[in-house]
């Protein structure tokens, strides 16, 4: 692989079609091309985009009159590998371009979602993917947990990419186990909100003295296709965020803070951000508007920010700290069929057969 020293990113903050794959997949084909013409060489996409997040979770009691939304979730979700990923991938491939693009994924058989994140090479290869790991919250009620066999780390000419989807980013072992791997890129797709999830990238960008993007979705209650099963219920205005999105400073209510002069009618209003190795914002955060994000990256700064600070090298104490990490793939069921059972045991069972004749 010829290495670079230096990429250009797009950070796209974009609405999907809610529960629309087809929709959403051919918006996103579209805006694949925008950055490529825009010079980039990565193009990163927000948590879940393909067909959208279930809104409805926060919207009304679990498992409250949600079976037609949850329906629709699953008749809409991505089964990888198929025709989504081969469409995104010929994209890639025309574009020349890495892509990283967050779906709801199923089994082809399943009924059970997960968040997942997908990385396609320039050629068109799905290179990897990544089904979070806990999902927060009410995302419980309708997406599963990945397993550590879906932790990947990709190879670019630039350097090593990887990352962890939304709170996955507040897992400090989760992070650390990347960091031992070398990410020099570090995405971030996302649906939180507010100046502390900022804080949060920048943490990231100086702990493991890398780059970081923040990925997040921005929709507006005018984009819900009126069409949408029990429109007016899938999400509520006055829905309150609390603190466990952000501490609210004083008195000033969050939401007047996250929308302000903009009402209730964003349902995801964005947040996307892009950061140095030392913690300094290169563009956004972005809010309230569709955009992409661009900055050109250097791995110089990269190299030379690690000699201040490496959490896996100089800064590390490997003989007082040590992490075990179990990568195995978790499967629901592992079928042992007669050709793989032990060649001794169907010995023995001949054996004994003999044995009983003879006698």
């Amino acid at each position: 692989m010829i290495t670079v020293s230096t990429m250009r990113i797009a950070v796209v903050q974009a609405g999907y079609e809610l529960m629309d794959r087809a929709a959403t997949l051919d918006r996103t084909l579209e805006l694949i091309g925008e950055a490529a013409r825009g010079g980039a060489g990565l193009v990163a996409f927000p948590e879940v985009f393909i067909p959208g997040t279930p809104i409805w979770i926060d919207s009304a009691p679990i498992w409250e009159d949600d079976a037609q939304w949850y329906a629709l979730l699953v008749d809409q979700a991505v089964i990888i590998p198929g025709p989504v990923t081969d469409a995104i991938g010929r994209a890639a491939r025309q574009a020349g371009v890495f892509v990283v693009v967050g779906v709801d994924e199923r089994e082809p058989h399943g009924a059970t979602i997960f968040n997942t994140t997908c990385y396609f090479g320039p050629d068109g290869t799905l290179l990897a993917r990544h089904r979070k790991l806990v999902p927060t919250g009410s995302e419980r009620t309708v997406w599963g947990m990945g397993d550590g066999s879906t932790l990947p780390v990709i190879d670019t000419p630039f350097g090593r990419v990887s990352g962890l989807t939304c709170w996955e980013n507040y897992m400090p072992l989760a992070r650390f186990h990347l960091y031992a791997q070398g990410v020099d890129l570090w995405i971030a797709p996302t649906l939180a909100g507010g100046d502390a999830w900022i804080a949060t990238m920048r943490h990231i960008a100086r702990e493991g003295r890398c780059y970081v993007a923040g990925v997040n979705p921005c929709l507006h209650a005018d984009q819900i296709p009126a069409t949408f099963p029990d429109r007016d219920r899938v999400w509520r205005r006055d829905q309150p965020d609390g603190d466990w999105v952000e501490p609210i400073p004083g008195d000033l209510p969050q939401r007047d803070r996250l929308w302000p002069s903009h009402g209730d009618e964003w349902v995801e209003p964005g947040n996307s951000v892009i950061v140095d190795p030392n913690g300094n914002v290169l563009a956004g955060p972005a809010r309230h508007e569709q955009t992409i994000l661009w900055a050109d990256l250097d791995q110089a700064e990269v190299r030379a920010a690690r000699r201040y600070f490496d959490p896996v090298g100089h800064y590390h104490r490997p003989d007082v700290f040590q992490l075990t990490v179990d990568t195995r793939p978790r499967p629901t069921v592992t079928v042992i069929s007669p050709a793989q059972r032990p060649a001794r045991s169907a010995r023995t069972m001949s054996e004994l057969s003999s044995d009983r004749h003879r006698q």
